[in-house]
């Protein structure tokens, strides 16, 4: 966030600034949902709803993940959110209890790590690098001394990009399930992937697990506060009561409007924006590997690219403010997304425009060597 407001700033005072910063999409949302919600406020009452959504929302949800994963999901198992943030903030409420140990891998979203830590539980990070893509296993999860109460994974990955391969999603939920252990799925940037990459959901191996979606990424939404989470039936009530209580119901407009992104014409508009993110993944990996950052996670999925720049800088926070004073480039330094080795990585965003990518890479290469 230091690094936006002073991108913010910059843009004020020059108004060059490229953000390969941003994680969301820098298109609106699908005409079908503008349409609906233009339709919404000329017609609907707009006054709460019911605390779990709405009826016909949580009825496209489940139908949209029937089909995309070829599993059984009634509009019961779907609970609608405000944003994903929301669904982690009620979850881990309902789930956990102060001291719990929750897992998670590092490098991640820093955001798991400081709303379980606000809440009272012990996170554990497991230690996830190349080797393993960035993604934990079944293996760091037996050498735990016992197991956890909760393990995060995410697929694809907030910053790596990283997927986790069907049959490894299934050992973990197989092993969360044989150890009572909650598996919390971030599935969020499931849509976004590149080449024959598959994505796949854990309620297509454990439906004791939580899957957490979202309109942000995919569906290009991100201002709208709308998520979601697939829910065994143990958690319902305790969500529905602390949901009740926190926030009344989802923003109304946002979920009227939303049931018109899961239709075939907003499909098609955004799966434009996924060959337009595929379109600035190649040309950002090429040409930060020619200007001398080779040392990339897989961009498999999501629109990020993490780099290991220790060749340039052991203070990433530094770095990066450094850049941006120089170049007008705005990216996201690691201290965030990795407790230990942050210090020397980054996480560059090409969700922006294409133009926006080629012309951040030309102002960055001569400070990249």
């Amino acid at each position: 966030m230091d690094v936006f407001a002073a991108a913010a700033a910059r843009q004020v005072t020059h108004g060059d600034v490229l953000s390969l910063a941003a994680g969301q999409p820098s298109t609106r949302a699908p005409k079908p949902v503008l349409d609906a919600m233009h339709a919404a406020l000329d017609s609907h009452l707009l006054g709460y709803s019911e605390t779990l959504g709405i009826r016909p929302l949580r009825e496209a949800v489940a139908r949209y993940h029937s089909e995309r994963s070829n599993i059984a999901v009634d509009a019961d198992d779907v609970v609608i959110t405000t944003g994903s943030s929301g669904a982690f903030t009620l979850l881990f409420l309902a789930a956990f209890d102060a001291g719990d140990t929750v897992v998670m891998a590092r490098p991640g979203y820093p955001a798991y790590r400081n709303t379980l830590a606000a809440l009272g539980c012990r996170v554990v990070e497991l230690d996830c690098g190349s080797d393993v893509r960035y993604q934990p296993t079944v293996e760091m999860l037996d050498a735990l001394p016992t197991p956890p109460a909760g393990l995060i994974v995410a697929s694809p990955a907030n910053p790596t990009g990283t997927v986790i391969d069907p049959t490894e999603l299934a050992k973990l939920a197989r092993w969360c399930d044989e150890h009572g252990t909650l598996l919390v799925s971030d599935e969020i940037y499931h849509g976004i992937s590149y080449g024959d990459v598959a994505t796949t959901s854990a309620w297509e191996t454990s439906r004791e697990s939580v899957v957490v979606g979202s309109v942000s990424k995919y569906f290009s939404m991100t201002g709208w506060r709308l998520g979601w989470m697939l829910l065994p039936r143990s958690l319902t009530r305790a969500v529905q009561r602390l949901a009740s209580n926190m926030t009344v119901c989802p923003p109304t407009t946002s979920q009227v409007a939303a049931i018109a992104a899961f239709t075939d014409e907003s499909r098609a508009e955004i799966d434009a924006h996924v060959h337009r993110y595929a379109v600035n993944r190649d040309i950002l990996l090429s040409g930060l590997r020619g200007a001398g950052i080779t040392d990339l996670a897989p961009a498999d999925g999501a629109f990020y690219a993490y780099a290991d720049v220790a060749h340039l800088t052991d203070d990433s926070l530094r770095w990066c403010s450094d850049i941006l004073d120089r170049t007008g480039v705005a990216f996201a330094p690691g201290i965030d997304f990795d407790t230990v080795r942050g210090s020397h990585t980054v996480r560059f965003s090409f969700a922006g425009a294409t133009a926006d990518v080629e012309e951040a890479i030309e102002r960055l290469r001569p400070f990249l060597h």
